[in-house]
């Protein structure tokens, strides 16, 4: 082998292991189909724990099987203001520090439990207490798009509650015990 081509191959070898401590391959990746919002995947991950506390998964499907929190975050990113974006991601982010100990790990009843503290909170005017309004609006903003996105499911409107565009035809005298599944929407 040529010595200036050992030489070369060192060279970009050290250079390259110099290199190594300044990149940081632990970082989270930012989500790029909600560009304005900047989410990571882990506060995705935390938003689908919250929308799986709201509406968990048992005789049916829950909000987490449903891909629920995609929508909630289409929804922030798409027809929201910036302001309201802004608030809806500082309680997201404010809200693992409001539930203590990691939110996921807890059990379903603690869960409960601190979703409806969340949606109780009310802040006053000190920094601490915006923190604070922040995340009531954004356990708020969660739960009523969770209920909105769930409810709109593919899902729910064809296995659960069938949608019938044209009501049936007019049944004057019909036994209780031959009801069906009520359909809610037509």
């Amino acid at each position: 082998m040529n010595r200036r081509h050992a030489l070369r191959h060192i060279a970009l070898i050290s250079g390259g292991l110099a290199l190594i401590p300044s990149c940081d391959f632990s970082s989270d990746d930012i989500l790029a189909a909600y560009e304005k919002l900047k989410v990571t995947t882990s506060e995705k991950d935390l938003l689908g724990v919250v929308s799986d506390t709201i509406i968990p998964s048992g005789e049916i499907r829950g909000a987490l099987e449903i891909a629920v929190p995609d929508f909630i975050l289409v929804m922030v990113n798409d027809c929201m203001e910036e302001s309201t974006q802004a608030r809806f991601m500082n309680g997201l982010r404010g809200f693992p520090g409001f539930a203590g100990k990691s939110f996921s790990k807890l059990s379903s009843k603690e869960r409960e439990e601190k979703v409806l503290e969340g949606l109780r909170l009310e802040g006053e005017n000190a920094p601490e207490d915006q923190q604070l309004k922040d995340v009531n609006f954004f356990l708020a903003t969660t739960k009523r798009l969770t209920i909105q996105g769930y409810m709109a499911s593919e899902y729910i409107q064809t296995e659960v509650i069938p949608y019938s565009l044209i009501p049936g035809a007019y049944q004057g005298k019909v036994l209780i015990a031959d009801i069906q599944k009520p359909r809610i929407n037509g």
